[in-house]
This record gives C-alpha cells, sequence and structure tokens, in this order.
C-alpha cells in the first residue's frame, strides 16, 4: 500500500500557501485532540469491559433471577447477537445521520439498557437489556472508530491513536473479568450493569462539545437488501456457532442456521455487485488491504478471547481458583495487552503493517503453544502468567497492525464503512471464539469417556494446540498476502 502523498504544490498561484509542519512537531497532538482521544478511547474501554464483565458471575446472575442452568448462555449469547449481526448496518447509518449523532445516541441506548438491566427482577427484563446494550455497542464502536480516524490523519498520529485503542479494547475485555470478579464478590452482580451508567452519562454530557462530527460530503442511501441479508446472515451465523458450543455441531439447529446464514452472506455479495448504492462497495472488498488486513484481525481477536475462556476453565475446574482469583490472575495478560497496544503503533510507523502483524503473531503463537506443559499442579501458574503477558503483547501488535492496515488507503467519506468492518470483525471474532474452542475442548473430553480435574485438562490442551494453530495461519497469510508499506 503505498504512503499518503504530500500536499501538492500550487506553481501558478503568487503566494504558496504556507508548509505544513514537518518533523515531530506534525507528530504532537493538540490539546482538543487529546481530550478526544481520552473520550472516544474511554467509551470504548466501557464497550470492550461489556463483553466479559458477566462471565465470571453467570452462576450468580441465574441463581438471583431463576434462569435455568441451560438457559445461562443467553445472556452472554444475546448480547452478541446483536453486537455482531447490527454492526455492519450500524457503520453504513453512522455515515448517514453523522457519525458523532450515532455516537452519543447509542451511549445514552448503552447507559439506559445497563440500568435496565441492573434492576432487572426477571430473566426477560434482563436478556431485554441485554440485546439493547449489544445494539448500542453495535452503533457506539464503529461510529466512535470513524470519529477516531477522522480526528487523526493517516500517519504517525493515527498509528499512535489506533494502538491505544486496541490496547484499551483488549484491556477492557481483561478487565471485565477482573471487575466482574470484584464487583459480584464485593457489592452485587447488578453493579456489573450499573457501573456503566455514570460513565455513559459523563460521556453524553461531554461529548457534544468536544467531538467534531464527520460524516461524507454526499450523503449516500441506505443499501435495504444489502443490510437485510448482511445483518441476518450474520445474525444466523453467530446463532450457529453459539449452539455448536452448547449442543454440537451435528445438531439440526446448528446446522441450519450455520447453512442459512452462509447462504445469506453469500446473497450479500450477488446484491452488492447490482446495488446503486451498496452497504460495502465492490471495490472495497477488491483491495487487498482490507481482505487480508481484516482477515488477519479475525484470527487475532477469534483466538486471544478463546484462550481466556480456556485457561478460565483450567484455572478453575483443574487448580480449583474462584472466579475473583480467575480474575485477578488475567490482570497480567491485561498489563501485556496494554504495552503491546503503545508499542503497536510505533511497531507500524518503523517496521510497517505487515512485519509488525507477523512479529506479533510469531510471538502469540510461541507463548500460546507453551501453554500445552500446563499440569494439574498449582505451580504450574508461572507459566500461565509469563505466557499470557507475552502472548497479549504479541496479540496486540497483531490487533494494531490490523485495524492500522484495514483503515488506511481510504478517503473520510469511506471511515465509517471501513471501521464498520473492523469492528464486525472483532466482534464477531469474539464472538466466534469461544464457541469453536469450547467445542473442541468438549470433544476432546468426550472421548476420553472420564470427568475430573485430568480429563478437563485434556480437552483444555486440545483446544490451545489448535489456538497456537490458528494463529500461526494466519500469521503466515498476513506474511503472504499483506504487501509492506513504505512511507515517503
Amino acid at each position: 500500500m503505498s504512503a499518503p502523498s504530500p500536499a501538492p504544490s500550487h506553481p501558478t498561484t503568487a503566494t504558496p500557501p504556507p508548509a505544513p509542519p514537518s518533523g515531530p512537531r506534525s507528530a504532537r497532538m493538540t490539546g482538543r485532540q487529546k481530550v478526544v482521544l481520552t473520550l472516544l478511547l474511554g467509551a470504548q474501554f466501557m464497550i470492550a469491559v461489556d463483553f466479559s464483565i458477566l462471565n465470571v458471575a453467570l452462576p450468580v446472575v441465574g441463581d438471583g433471577l431463576g434462569f435455568a442452568l441451560q438457559d445461562l448462555q443467553w445472556i452472554a449469547t444475546s448480547f452478541a447477537l446483536a453486537a455482531a449481526g447490527f454492526t455492519l448496518l450500524f457503520g453504513r447509518i453512522a455515515d448517514l445521520v453523522g457519525r458523532k449523532r450515532l455516537f452519543i445516541a447509542g451511549m445514552a441506548v448503552l447507559g439506559l439498557s445497563s440500568l435496565l438491566g441492573g434492576l432487572a427482577g426477571s430473566p426477560e427484563v434482563l436478556l431485554v437489556a441485554r440485546v439493547l446494550q449489544g445494539l448500542a455497542t453495535a452503533a457506539v464502536t464503529p461510529a466512535g472508530l470513524a470519529l477516531l480516524t477522522t480526528a487523526f490523519k493517516e500517519g504517525p498520529l493515527r498509528e499512535r491513536a489506533l494502538g491505544l485503542n486496541g490496547a484499551l479494547m483488549s484491556a477492557g475485555f481483561t478487565a471485565g473479568a477482573i471487575l466482574g470478579g470484584l464487583l459480584t464478590d464485593l457489592l452485587s452482580w447488578r453493579w456489573a450493569f450499573l457501573v456503566n451508567v455514570p460513565v455513559a452519562a459523563l460521556v453524553v454530557a461531554l461529548a457534544p462539545a468536544v467531538i467534531t462530527d464527520s460524516r461524507p460530503a454526499q450523503r449516500p442511501r441506505l443499501d435495504v437488501p444489502g443490510a437485510v441479508t448482511v445483518t441476518g446472515g450474520l445474525l444466523l451465523l453467530v446463532y450457529g456457532l453459539t449452539q455448536a458450543g452448547a449442543t454440537g455441531w451435528t445438531t439440526p439447529t446448528t446446522l441450519v442456521a450455520l447453512l442459512a446464514g452462509a447462504v445469506l452472506l453469500v446473497a450479500f455479495r450477488f446484491v452488492e455487485k447490482r446495488a446503486s448504492a451498496p452497504l460495502v462497495p465492490v471495490r472495497i472488498l477488491r483491495r487487498r488491504s482490507v481482505i487480508w488486513g481484516n482477515a488477519t484481525g479475525l484470527v487475532a481477536f477469534v483466538t486471544e478471547t478463546s484462550l481466556v475462556f480456556l485457561l478460565t476453565l483450567y484455572l478453575q475446574e483443574v487448580l480449583g481458583y474462584s472466579p475473583l482469583a480467575t480474575g485477578l490472575a488475567f490482570g497480567v495478560l491485561g498489563l501485556g495487552t496494554v504495552i503491546g497496544g503503545t508499542l503497536g503503533g510505533r511497531a507500524v510507523g518503523r517496521n510497517g503493517n505487515r512485519r509488525t502483524i507477523v512479529t506479533g503473531g510469531v510471538v502469540q503463537a510461541l507463548a500460546t503453544l507453551s501453554l500445552v506443559a500446563l499440569g494439574t499442579s498449582g505451580a504450574w501458574i508461572w507459566l500461565l502468567l509469563a505466557a499470557t503477558f507475552v502472548g497479549g503483547v504479541g496479540n496486540m501488535l497483531m490487533i494494531v497492525g490490523f485495524m492500522v492496515t484495514a483503515t488506511s488507503g481510504l478517503p473520510d467519506e469511506e471511515q465509517g464503512l471501513a471501521t464498520g468492518l473492523a469492528t464486525m470483525t472483532q466482534q464477531v471474532g469474539i464472538t466466534l471464539g469461544i464457541p469453536i474452542m469450547s467445542a473442541i475442548a468438549t470433544a476432546r473430553m468426550t472421548a476420553l469417556g472420564t470427568t475430573g480435574p485430568t480429563t478437563v485438562l485434556s480437552g483444555v490442551t486440545v483446544a490451545v494446540l489448535a489456538n497456537a494453530a490458528l494463529v500461526l495461519t494466519g500469521t503466515l497469510l498476513a506474511a503472504t498476502f499483506l504487501g509492506p508499506r513504505r512511507r515517503g
């Protein structure tokens, strides 16, 4: 991908315009940009926390509201379906109504739905709140990311901003597990919802004065057939994969949902070829940076979030850790992701997108592979902590490289679309990883025909091996299909 060219000169004018600042001055954020960055990153961190804050508290929530054991998965699935299924649609709606407007509206809905969830007195009300939280997430994440990429032009500042965004998104996923354990043990599971309310209110109050709106110069029309096919396809695909993790890959519900989802997504591509104002222009999908950048991003999110799930099984079912202790153990992973995110922007600027992604992928794959050695003794916690820290750094290098690759080389009017695709990749990856790795671990445990810590460890080990192999596959794809990025 070529780098942005310098501003064109105008030899026919009598007085040339002043030259733009160069060197270190051009790589410095203004005071306003710092405020915008803080506000947008705070919102994205809050969104990331919501993905995992209830994971360690699900049994307690079920007992409190009367969920049947087999229905607990719907607390997470209802959120994931809405968040992943509607992201691409809301990315385009942000271009239609204004990204700032959709961002603020989404944050308001997130705050109100969190209040509803915190006050829920029945399973039905809680599930409605989770769906609304998912829809709010689908609106806020692409709109916020588009506002971020248009606030910082392509180059070092954008790379730094995306690096921090990636670090906080990944750290938020880990922090959600820790915070969920703390709030549940010390206060109540309801605070896992209520903690969002003041944060959302603060963002809604400050955003109108701080954030500058961005939208395309020409208002595009909404591609309704494209929106229906892609949203329906994503909903069915995510539903089928979550059902696979819960009931197996060969059940009729799983197979029908996966097949129908695949058919709709194939139909979406044909719809877009004929649409006068396509939701995803075919020329975008032909960009190597968009296709392979999102492919490697999908691998990064599928593997790291599902690894947290696998290691939660290990810590609780093999080593006997409590939910709170499990959450605290992942604090080291969170530290690794923050460090990886802060280094990611610099790594991209110095080494290019492809080398950053490949380096991060190799580091993550090796760190994940080392976890195959885990045993039933409590002393193995030190390997887990070291491997998750190093793997977190590598994972964030992959994610920052993916975000920069997937949003570079496109005009501002297509940033809503690009960030919508990148956000969809992120949310689908987070959603897909757990059912895929759960199915692998469950298949191994079922094949052994026994129960107990040793059986769980065997299932986790096989899934961890598959996880490392998937990271390596994504790394090879990036090395093969992503060209080096040059500046100048």
